[in-house]
């Protein structure tokens, strides 16, 4: 394991979470992985593919995805190969003999090709030792109508009843986790959470009020940088692509709707160029591996805290310190509740879709820590982070304890078994058959918060889930429940204060930060610093790949720091495996001391 993590990708040591599932899966156990994003959830089943003797078949969703994954594998002298729609005939032929032969270790494939009877039929004469199945989470968000064949990944135990399966997500909350474990492992698997974090990513939740100038204010200090802007429309994201470019940016567009191959050139042109500012739908970013995106501009709401955090976890993969902000209207709660009853899906998928909706606006009306927010909804935790606009600039709030012990009195008085809206209906005093029914309109809590309206009520229940005095049940029937933490608040021994529902507008956007790792080098380290990303930039053009391909940004930090002198001392660099070493060393080497 260490040999090869040293001698084919160049690194001294595991990051934390990678060394425990890597040996189950060479035990031949399954394993289920949740990680951030950047944390290197690739090498997980790259290196025991590396070490058995046979195959290993990796289902991925994109095209994209998986000719870079195989870009970046060849680059490092791993025989790795993709099937998938854009391949020649004579391609196919030479993959499949490779894979005949042995030679290939890793073979990319959507979960279409691979689920087809055709290829099935193939792969059961083949020596699989492996089976990778990526960006996991789509078999519960996909599976029923959007990609079927993801729902037909749980059909893999019994094509490959002795073959152990690895499942890889940044983004799986316990009920997508225990979705995924039983219809892919029926339970039978290693599950390893290895904390959502991304602590270099600022977060922020702005009022939306002109959204065009709102960007423009955020782009301003960021000229050069690469950069995400989701739009919820597809004429939103031609908009802002046109304002950027008047604006002197270099913006382009990506959604559904356009031609394919224009679609492709200007994902092409984002991966691989520098300081570009991509314009897209959700349609874009689902395993793009650019490390250097230094920001990610939400126009408009997502549709849940898994989906935000995907998508703004697509900034600062490198490490180093990225910007993502969200601008958050009453008009987009209302479009979003559309979109939910308009989609071809179950009432129970629906209701399923209001509650994590739930969850995102109550983060976005987080009276505190917004990383807080955000971990506790995937059962992880932190202390304030001081990189966030509630830390950074705290918003004025209204001390709220009385009004958090009403609903904290109404939810356990009720039995803990109520949604949301039904409290509130309790604490206003609504005179509806429900709560007649029930005899709820007898509690000491009917009508003992007719000072607020209802949709105060509805905010105030949403900061208190934000900030763990409230559980919310997305799995069940959206009930809500008093945590520990809400009972220290209903007997006096805790204290809350909520943000009022007009939100304070920040005025100015926060300046662009400075690279921390950067700023730390000497001038003459940045001198050379320059000359290795010249030299970087002309390789990459030469093989018509991404700069990154060739080195990551903390490899050529690490060179301008330690200015090796010889191929020997080069091999010590983080990032230079074997085979960067023996194609790329000398370059480097001449860069440094020419």
């Amino acid at each position: 394991m260490h040999h090869t993590l040293k001698n084919i990708f160049g690194y001294d040591e595991f990051r934390p979470g990678q060394e425990r599932p890597i040996r189950d899966l060479l035990a031949g156990q399954n394993v289920f992985c949740v990680m951030p994003t950047g944390a290197g959830k690739s090498l997980i089943f790259q290196i025991p593919a590396l070490i058995n003797d046979g195959l290993t078949i990796v289902v991925s969703p994109l095209i994209a995805l998986m000719s870079d994954q195989v870009s970046a594998l060849k680059l490092l002298g791993v025989p790795a190969e993709t099937l998938n729609s854009t391949n020649t005939p004579e391609d196919n032929d030479r993959i499949w003999n490779s894979v005949r032969s042995g030679e290939t270790k890793l073979l990319y494939m959507s979960p279409e090709r691979l689920m087809s009877a055709g290829t099935l039929a193939a792969m059961r004469s083949f020596n699989v030792t492996m089976i990778a199945v990526d960006e996991a989470h789509c078999i519960s968000q996909w599976g029923p109508s959007f990609r079927p064949e993801y729902e037909m990944l749980s059909e893999l135990k019994t094509h490959f009843p002795n073959v152990p399966v690895i499942a890889l997500t940044a983004s799986a909350d316990e009920v997508t986790r225990g979705d995924i474990a039983a219809k892919l492992f029926a339970d039978d698997v290693n599950i390893y959470v290895s904390g959502f974090d991304r602590p270099n990513i600022s977060l922020s939740v702005t009022p939306k009020q002109s959204w065009k100038n709102q960007l423009a204010a955020f782009v301003k200090t960021r000229k050069g940088e690469s950069g995400i802007v989701y739009c919820l429309s597809r004429k939103k994201c031609e908009d802002a692509a046109a304002s950027l470019n008047s604006l002197g940016y270099t913006a382009l567009v990506y959604h559904a709707g356009m031609d394919k191959f224009a679609r492709d050139d200007n994902q092409k042109r984002f991966v691989r160029d520098p300081g570009i500012i991509m314009c897209a739908t959700i349609a874009f970013g689902m395993g793009i591996d650019k490390p250097d995106v230094r920001f990610v501009f939400h126009t408009d709401l997502p549709s849940s805290m898994e989906n935000y955090y995907q998508e703004f976890g697509r900034a600062g993969r490198d490490g180093d310190v990225a910007d993502c902000e969200m601008l958050f209207g009453v008009s987009d709660i209302r479009m979003r509740r559309q979109f939910i009853e308009q989609d071809d899906a179950s009432t129970e998928q629906k209701r399923r879709a209001h509650k994590r909706l739930d969850r995102l606006i109550a983060y976005c009306e987080a009276p505190t820590c917004r990383r807080q927010a955000l971990l506790s909804y995937f059962g992880d935790t932190s202390k304030p982070c001081n990189n966030c606009d509630v830390c950074l600039d705290p918003v004025e709030l209204t001390e709220g304890t009385r009004e958090a012990q009403m609903v904290l009195s109404a939810i356990v008085r009720t039995g803990q078994r109520f949604g949301p809206a039904y409290i509130c209906d309790i604490l206003v005093g609504a005179n509806i058959q429900r709560i007649r029914d029930f005899g709820h309109d007898k509690l000491p809590t009917w009508g003992v918060g007719k000072h607020l309206k209802k949709p105060q009520w509805q905010s105030i229940i949403r900061q208190m889930v934000a900030a763990g005095f409230v559980h919310l049940d997305v799995a069940e029937y959206g009930g809500v429940s008093m945590t520990s933490s809400g009972k220290n608040l209903l007997r006096g021994a805790a204290e809350f204060s909520y943000r009022p529902m007009s939100m304070k507008v920040t005025k100015t956007p926060r300046a662009a930060k400075v690279k921390q790792a950067e700023r730390s080098l000497s001038e003459s380290e940045m001198e050379l610093l320059t000359r290795l990303k010249a030299a970087r930039t002309t390789l990459a053009q030469e093989k018509n790949v991404p700069a990154f391909m060739i080195f990551h940004d903390k490899s050529l930090r690490d060179m301008a720091r330690q200015h090796p002198k010889n191929i020997s001392e080069m091999s010590s660099i983080h990032g230079v495996g074997k085979a960067k070493l023996n194609k790329f060393g000398v370059v480097f080497l001449q860069a440094l001391n020419g």
